[in-house]
């Protein structure tokens, strides 16, 4: 079997690459096909994978390979290997055909299946959905998972072209030229060019993608980028024409040219070669290739000979290399003996060409890119620094200039005309007495920034759930970084922009006990037990927990940090690196009202994930365990599973043994790394479910679940089959985005700010009063005394023995009574509040 999978496979092979590796296929009455990675050492392709699938019980039948070409399959949201096959019915002399994919775990599966009266020929393309389009005897048809049958575009076209627009939601479009009256003999007159949109059936002007005279003699098409800026198409395209010509529009416009040496062009293919520029590939109808610089319109590179051409990262370098495989395959017994695989930019490697042997050049480091930009960009900072410098210079000269200038109009009793923007910029030589030197200090000392450490990053983990990816940091940060102040963000290297993309994530925070030096097993013990809290407390709170703990360091704290994000971004390639950045923000004082906020961010690491890896974690298979993993586990699962907390209270009966029900009924298992925490594992992911049970009182309880919506309402539904007929359960309101710590802490910021407020009042009132008693008291007072004379000095001796009374009363003012009592009654509704607050944060504390 080995060996006619072999022979088959170069007898009439056809070719696609994904993923760094080419995908052979091969046809008689079944579809063989076998996957090949190039093995850089060697300089040999290995066999990766191979397979086969029926497509016809009878030996005799003819089956052919149509097209083959990798698509993105809109279900799975993962770009695919398709391959298209007929086979012609006998009875009834039509042709069947089926497009099938090969799946990650390198099976055949059929996608559709359709039958048409007549053979494919020519112009069929495969695109997204995954859609084949193809026309016949001037009309286009089409076919999709979405359409569910073979349609076609309402108008016949006397010439057209296929391609893809990547806008938000790629569309599938057809161009061509529509005749609107067969009666004239002017053909450019009486022709339009039509866009028709395959998902939607809209049409469009086709000249905002091809100038009308360009579209009868365009090959092939390749669209670079479009947006829709007003409700109109902006574009820009490359086309192959029949006039041997690679032309550049731009919004339908043509921007540049560049004569090829080939006739008849099939394909365009796009070669990213980092920062060494762009390539465009464009294959032709025998076997000639050439290759043109983006930047330059100017050919590059041309073969001859060539079977088929292929554009990947085929030596896992991060940017792109064409792989040219070349006729006369067989000789040696191998599907893949002659062939180059270059960028035309220092890496070459071949096999079975004249060169004899492989001539290759090391690509760069994995790192080279990464390490090129972080140089360009301390670079860019220095200069920004320099200039900055340059500047402050600049000023310091003109602020002396300006000093000295002053100065000597001072010695030669002068006056100096000094604008307002020159005095800003003045400096005082010398204080004029002891209170100016005081407050002058007192001001330095508090501009003076406080000097704060960094949070340390202790671990950096992953997880895959579902569809969704959780990336989590643990920290080791004092009391100036406020909890609700943290979050993740993750930046992916794709290898072929010039920034990162950043992915959008959903930050969550996890208190940690801070670790305790080993000095007895109970202490360790301890807090092994209670190892997350997921209520978020605010950094008084948490600084004053902590000086329980740990005497010698009374700042520290141990926080778990995770973001979620959606897989989609990262499911078009097999393997993504990803930089985790951490945010927060830096106070001066934790502790102050007003403190002055200090964004910062911190390079936390990367990591690596492989979506074709297995991610089984030890937390579902073995919840007994006490390890680090198990902790990350629980940690990744608190931040992705949805999370409801419910208030149950039985004023009958008392509530009896739920944590017992819980375990026995249902077969839940302790998570031994956070007794607190019950799982209910399933073999199905989302079914599992996390459950924490709280007693409050005999009657009154609060539980805790993690887990979708459908096993939560069916958990419920058990649960109060078992719990008694005058039990109500409530659903806690705002426990998604506040916790008892947070609510706690907004009732202490209530308390304050109110007190603030009353206060004010209160003394603004007395204060009023007390203003317009003094206005009425020296109304009528005022006489003309003479100078110096004894009434006008006894006259000052009263003022002054007033202003002495008004300071007294201002530092001991008296208030009224019953604004004061208002004031008290007030201020204890706030201060009750604030107590049942702490109240529920000190049980759950305790219970945690």
């Amino acid at each position: 079997m080995e060996r006619l999978l072999s022979e088959d496979l170069y007898e009439n092979p056809h070719r696609l690459s994904v993923c760094g590796k080419i995908i052979v296929f091969s046809c008689r009455s079944e579809l063989l096909f076998c996957c090949f990675s190039f093995e850089r050492e060697h300089n040999v392709f290995l066999k990766a994978a191979d397979g086969a699938a029926v497509i016809s019980r009878k030996r005799s039948a003819h089956v052919d390979v149509v097209r083959c070409k990798c698509a993105i399959d809109v279900q799975k949201r993962l770009t695919v290997p398709c391959v298209l096959v007929a086979k012609k019915s006998e009875k009834a002399g039509g042709f069947h055909y089926s497009l099938l994919t090969v799946s990650s775990s390198h099976r055949l599966e059929t996608c559709l299946e359709f039958k048409l009266p007549y053979e494919m020929k020519g112009n069929v393309s495969i695109l997204q959905g995954p859609t084949v389009v193809w026309s016949h005897a001037g009309t286009v048809f089409y076919t999709s998972l979405q359409a569910g049958e073979v349609k076609q575009i309402p108008f016949k076209l006397s010439h057209s072209v296929f391609g893809e627009l990547p806008l938000h939601k790629g569309e599938i479009f057809v161009l061509g030229q529509q005749n609107l009256s067969e009666q004239c003999s002017d053909t450019q007159s009486t022709t339009q060019t039509v866009g028709y949109f395959v998902d939607s059936g809209h049409t469009f002007n086709g000249s905002m993608i091809l100038p009308h005279p360009y579209v009868c003699i365009t090959r092939c098409i390749l669209v670079l980028s479009a947006d829709k800026v007003e409700g109109v198409l902006k574009s820009a395209v490359v086309a192959a024409t029949s006039t041997r010509q690679l032309v550049y529009f731009e919004n339908g416009i043509v921007k540049d040219t560049c004569q090829v040496p080939f006739e008849q062009p099939e394909d365009i293919q796009v070669v990213h070669t980092g920062r060494n520029g762009v390539l465009f590939v464009i294959s032709f109808h025998q076997g000639h290739v050439c290759a043109i610089w983006k930047e330059t319109f100017h050919i590059a590179s041309h073969w001859s000979g060539v079977s088929s051409v292929h554009v990947d990262d085929f030596l896992g370098c991060g940017t792109d290399q064409m792989l040219l495989v070349f006729k006369d395959e067989g000789v040696s017994g191998q599907a893949l003996e002659n062939f180059i695989i270059t960028d035309l930019c220092g890496v070459s490697y071949s096999r079975g060409q004249d060169s004899g042997a492989a001539t290759s050049s090391p690509p760069p480091p994995e790192n080279y890119l990464l390490t090129l930009r972080a140089l360009e960009s301390r670079l860019q900072s220095g200069l920004t620094v320099l200039q900055e410098l340059q500047r402050e210079v600049r000023v310091k000269e003109r602020v002396l200039q300006q000093s000295v200038r002053a100065l000597t109009d001072v010695v030669s009793e002068r006056e100096t005309a000094v604008t307002q923007h020159a005095q800003e910029g003045l400096i005082a030589l010398w204080d004029c007495d002891d209170e100016s030197k005081d407050e002058a200090l007192d001001d330095k000392m508090q501009d003076m920034p406080a000097v704060l450490s960094k949070p340390q990053v202790d671990k950096l983990w992953h997880r895959i759930a579902e569809d969704r990816m959780v990336v989590g940091v643990i920290l080791t940060t004092d009391s100036s970084v406020p909890v609700a102040s943290v979050s993740l963000s993750i930046l992916t290297e794709t290898g072929q922009s010039p920034t990162p993309a950043v992915i959008q994530t959903q930050s969550q925070v996890f208190w940690l006990p801070t670790l305790i030096p080993s000095s007895s097993s109970s202490s360790s013990s301890s807090s092994s037990s209670s190892y997350i809290s997921t209520s978020l407390e605010p950094a008084a709170k948490r600084s004053k927990q902590h000086n329980a703990g740990r005497p010698n360091d009374l700042n520290t704290c141990r926080l778990a940090v995770t973001a979620v994000t959606r897989l989609t971004p990262l499911l078009n390639s097999g393997c993504v690196k990803c930089h985790v950045m951490l945010h927060y923000v830096q106070r001066q004082d934790a502790f102050a009202f007003v403190s002055n906020p200090k964004p910062a961010i911190l390079l936390c690491g990367q990591v690596a994930i492989n979506i074709h890896s297995d991610f089984q974690t030890q937390l579902l298979t073995n919840p007994e365990l006490k390890t680090d993993e198990v902790k990350e586990d629980l940690l990744s699962l608190l931040a992705v599973l949805d999370r409801c907390i419910f208030h149950i209270d039985s004023p009958d009966h008392s509530l009896g043994d739920i944590d017992g029900w819980i375990k026995k009924r249902v077969g839940c298992k302790r998570i031994e790394v956070s007794p607190q925490y019950l799982l209910l594992n399933s073999s199905e992911p989302s079914a599992l479910m996390l459950l924490r049970w709280h007693q409050i009182t005999p009657f009154q309880g609060e539980l805790s679940v993690h887990s979708s919506h459908l096993p939560m309402l069916q958990f419920l539904d058990s649960l109060l089959a078992y719990l008694p007929a005058s039990c109500s359960i409530q659903s806690v309101k705002g426990t998604r985005g506040q916790c008892a710590a947070q609510i706690f802490s907004l009732a202490l910021e209530k308390e304050v700010v109110s007190l603030r407020e009353f206060v004010s009042s209160l003394l603004c009132g007395e204060q009023e009063d007390e203003e317009r008693r003094r206005r009425r008291g020296g109304t009528g007072h005022e006489a003309t005394h003479e100078q110096g004379s004894v009434e006008e000095l006894q006259r000052c001796r009263e003022v002054w023995q007033q202003d002495v009374e008004r300071s007294r009363i201002r530092l001991s003012p008296l208030v009224d009574v019953g604004k004061y009592r208002k004031l008290t009654e007030n201020l204890s509704a706030v201060q009750l509040d604030a107590d049942l607050a702490a109240l529920v944060q000190t049980q759950r504390t305790l219970h945690s």
